[in-house]
């Protein structure tokens, strides 16, 4: 079997009366995408923030790369290998589009730098995030601010921003969310690359791509687990069809 990159063990968390995560277990192998997916309210914003130290679960552990990081924060998880793009832009619009990727390349250097001298610094910054960059196919466009890209490039620069960090695994929260047809095609292309080099956690409402790209996914409803397994599986999992596949799933309201 394949090396586990994270592991989720059994996470709960409620708000008041409301149950947004119902012992929920999942991993994330090395060489995977990994799909979660599951109707509105369903409990996949509170499982990602949970997952990256957003949220703090009630009961249950995150492990990453077998390391218990459940009570580290954000900013810790992110310097041991944890990767993550947002469902809503957080670019810094007035930076250029290198600007942008050092800062992501940053989030995962943290402290380490402490005494490095600050052009040996910048000099292994610019590096990361130019390659972060090429790997996403925006080399060209380095110097534009993130506010003069288009919708799509600027999906593609908060991916690069997360891979500047060179994670052990990667978060991504609706990366195809506004896209046309060429946009939505060319990111799934460059997920379905990226597989290789990372292990992908994917939330997302395009289900073409999920069964394009998914080597197994795992559906939530009201919090809880429903089916898990690969996509032939949960394509003919009753249970999913009924509570999911079925109705329309484009994204009216805000998840839990």
């Amino acid at each position: 079997m394949a090396e586990t990159a994270l592991r989720v063990e059994g996470l709960c968390k409620a708000f008041g009366g409301l149950v947004a995560s119902d012992r929920v277990s999942l991993d994330l192998r090395a060489g995977e995408i990994h799909a979660l997916i599951g109707p509105n309210g369903a409990g996949k914003s509170t499982l990602i923030g949970q997952i990256a130290g957003w949220i703090r679960p009630d009961a249950g552990r995150v492990l990453l790369a077998g390391r218990d990081v459940t009570r580290l924060s954000p900013a810790r998880r992110a310097r041991l290998g944890l990767g993550r793009t947002f469902q809503v832009s957080t670019l810094a619009l007035p930076l250029s589009a290198r600007r942008n990727a050092m800062i992501g390349a940053l989030a995962r250097a943290g402290g380490a730098w402490g005494f490095a001298r600050p052009l040996t610094r910048e000099r292994v910054l610019t590096e990361a995030a130019d390659a972060a960059l090429a790997r996403v196919g925006l080399a060209a466009r380095a110097d534009v601010p993130a506010a003069e890209l288009s919708h799509g490039e600027r999906r593609r620069l908060e991916l690069a921003c997360a891979l500047a960090g060179a994670p052990r695994a990667l978060l991504l929260d609706e990366p195809l969310a506004g896209m046309g047809p060429e946009g939505a095609a060319q990111m799934t292309e460059l997920l379905d690359a990226l597989r290789r080099e990372v292990p992908i956690l994917l939330v997302e409402h395009d289900m073409d791509a999920v069964f394009r790209l998914a080597d197994r996914i795992t559906v939530l409803a009201m919090g809880r687990v429903i089916a898990h397994g690969p996509p032939a599986a949960i394509r003919a999992d009753a249970a999913v069809r009924a509570t999911y596949l079925g109705q329309d799933d484009r994204p009216e309201a805000a998840d839990v």
